[in-house]
């Protein structure tokens, strides 16, 4: 997988990978961003969050699992210096449907 980042200026950049698709990134003012869009940390837990929702998604209902719904919550804790990497990130599943097995749903949490 291939991907490009273009900076337009200061923090602000538009990147775009092999789907062809833009996303547009930016950072906080106090470092010389414009707050006009995503930071990329945030970006770093959408896609966690995404990715193993995407996961979730496909095997429950590879499975003909009766799920109505999810939502994933996280939470992250990061680093106070710099580089602020993640220090804890805490993912919470909230399933919604009818007669819900949790021995299935946790199994697909594992695979994802």
């Amino acid at each position: 997988m291939k991907a490009k980042i273009i900076q337009i200026e200061g923090l602000s950049f538009v990147g775009k990978s092999e789907s062809n698709h833009w996303v547009t990134i930016d950072g906080p003012k106090d470092f010389f961003g414009s707050e006009e869009a995503s930071h990329p940390m945030e970006l770093v837990l959408l896609s966690l969050g995404s990715c193993t929702g995407s996961d979730l998604a496909w095997v429950l209902k590879k499975k003909k699992i009766d799920l109505r719904k999810f939502e994933i919550n996280l939470d992250a804790e990061r680093s106070d210096e710099h580089p602020k990497v993640f220090t804890k990130i805490h993912i919470e599943y909230v399933f919604y449907g009818h007669k819900l097995n949790p021995v299935h749903l946790e199994r697909a949490i594992e695979l994802s």
